[in-house]
């Protein structure tokens, strides 16, 4: 397949991605025009933009709601992306992402657990969240780790991160089993959603994902070598177990504020980069920027159809990215056969 030059590719994500935020940020139970929409949009940098007749009820819903929401899709997406782009690249399967291998279930257990406990409201629901998201995640990762032994196979870590996604929901059955008065809202709250977007939980997603994925991102080259084979990889000098541990925990944690902020949903790191790199190849010095991108375009329109396919219900997100992903999921098995791992 003839790959799409990466110059072309940024300018269509782009434009894409500009083309979701607008049509998103129209749709909800109050019609508000694109027209209206942008004069508000604008008029938070220049106040005399402001068109006449527009309802300060508007400017309430379009800034403190749709807004934070928008843009929570479009972080919690872009982190997802790039950190199931890196888990692939580590683990040199297409099928590895944080869903399957268990990060967001550590993440979201976390978060379980902080919620009832009462830990997430100590400081703030916030930032008590994102703190047991973080704990949780990066459990998760280290007890991957510790499962797999000695060994830094590939093949040896995947499974063990299998197997620790299914020891840990089958930790958080157990625990909302014993905790049933918090049972509706915290299996909700794991469906995926964004309806509780706001910007407190932009103040922690945004500068994680933004610092993750700037950090991931230093090492391309890395990645691109671990791509090909661990003997390659250290050919050309790079310390690979140490490199794995580093860029598996920046993107834990990138998974786990888009956990502690939206729930659990799966299958953006699954799909996207790999439709990704399809499109434009494997160098991850353009990889990981349109990986970002997409990711942030797929999570939003999700959202959306989440909002607008039966209103005026909402529909969890994590279940329109189901949708979308376990098929997906399935013509990878079936492609690839018995080269599963």
């Amino acid at each position: 397949m003839k790959h799409i030059p990466a110059a072309a590719m940024l300018v269509v994500l782009i434009l894409l991605l500009i083309a979701t935020v607008l049509i998103s940020v129209t749709l909800g139970a109050a019609h508000i025009s694109i027209r209206h929409t942008v004069s508000i949009l604008l008029s938070r940098v220049f106040p005399g933009l402001l068109e006449e007749g527009i309802r300060s009820s508007h400017v309430h819903i379009i800034m403190q709601l749709r807004i934070p929401r928008i843009l929570t899709a479009l972080f919690v997406g872009a982190g997802l992306a790039v950190s199931g782009t890196v888990f692939q690249a580590v683990f040199r399967n297409p099928m590895a992402d944080p869903f399957i291998l268990g990060i967001s279930s550590g993440a979201a257990l976390g978060v379980a657990v902080g919620l009832i406990t009462g830990f997430s409201t100590i400081i703030s629901l916030t930032w008590g969240s994102s703190i047991a998201a973080f704990a949780g995640g990066v459990g998760a990762t280290l007890a991957i780790y510790l499962l797999a032994g000695r060994s830094t196979g590939v093949n040896t870590l995947l499974l063990a991160g299998i197997a620790m996604n299914f020891m840990l929901s089958s930790v958080m059955s157990l625990l909302l089993y014993f905790n049933r008065e918090n049972l509706e809202s915290v299996i909700y709250w794991n469906m995926g959603s964004l309806s509780s977007a706001n910007w407190e939980g932009l103040s922690v997603l945004i500068p994680v994902v933004l610092l993750g994925t700037i950090g991931m991102m230093l090492f391309t080259r890395e990645l691109n070598a671990l791509t090909v084979g661990d003997e390659t990889a250290r050919s050309v000098g790079i310390p690979i177990h140490t490199v794995r541990i580093i860029v598996l925990m920046l993107a834990t944690v990138t998974t786990s504020a888009g956990v502690a902020v939206s729930g659990t949903i799966g299958f953006v790191g699954l799909i996207i980069p790999h439709i990704v790199r399809l499109l434009i190849g494997p160098n991850h010095r353009i990889l990981l920027p349109c990986a970002a991108l997409c990711g942030a375009c797929f999570v939003a329109i999700c959202d959306a159809l989440a909002r607008s396919l039966m209103p005026p219900s909402e529909i969890p997100v994590g279940i329109i990215t189901a949708l979308a992903g376990a098929p997906y999921f399935i013509y990878l098995l079936k492609r690839r056969g018995r080269n599963v791992l």
